[in-house]
């Protein structure tokens, strides 16, 4: 008896969840050590060639005489969407989790990691500006910055 009220306690709170629209973050921040650096890299650059996608459906369904006002609201939604999990990646991954403090007493790892944060910090605020354009050329910064930084954080940790 005690099993199965304990199985109709987690199937009720289950149900609950899903009906609230309650969604599990992928960084627990807790060391798992399960998602991998290069993975997060190569989500960057997807979610970057998504936005890119979306710049381009935007800017040609705005041509039109008459524009689909429904898809240009969904592309516009969507670009949304993934500049935002630039931005979570960057943040809850990488600023959260993976890029450690470093004493400024020594100077090589201090440049490193400040280089690092100026490297994010570049690829935060250009995601926040692919929300407010169609402006291509920050598609280009975009993935110049994930590039720079890509290079400076891998020099030092593996794949």
């Amino acid at each position: 008896m005690k099993k199965i009220t304990h199985l109709l306690s987690a199937a009720f709170v289950i149900g609950i969840l899903t009906l609230s629209g309650f969604q599990a973050k992928a960084h627990c921040e807790i060391p798992c050590g399960i998602y991998g650096d290069s993975v997060r890299i190569a989500l960057l650059y997807e979610h970057i060639e998504t936005i890119e996608k979306s710049m381009n459906q935007i800017n040609e369904l705005s041509k039109a005489e008459s524009p689909d006002y429904n898809q240009l609201v969904r592309w516009v939604m969507n670009k949304e969407e993934h500049a935002k999990k630039i931005q979570e990646i960057v943040s809850q991954y990488f600023l959260h989790q993976r890029v450690k403090p470093v004493s400024s007493d020594d100077d090589a790892a201090y440049r490193k990691y400040t280089k690092q944060l100026e490297l994010l910090h570049h690829i935060s605020v250009f995601a926040m500006k692919s929300k407010q354009s169609t402006d291509l050329s920050i598609i280009d910064t975009l993935r110049e910055k994930v590039h720079l930084f890509e290079h400076a954080y891998f020099d030092e940790h593996k794949h």
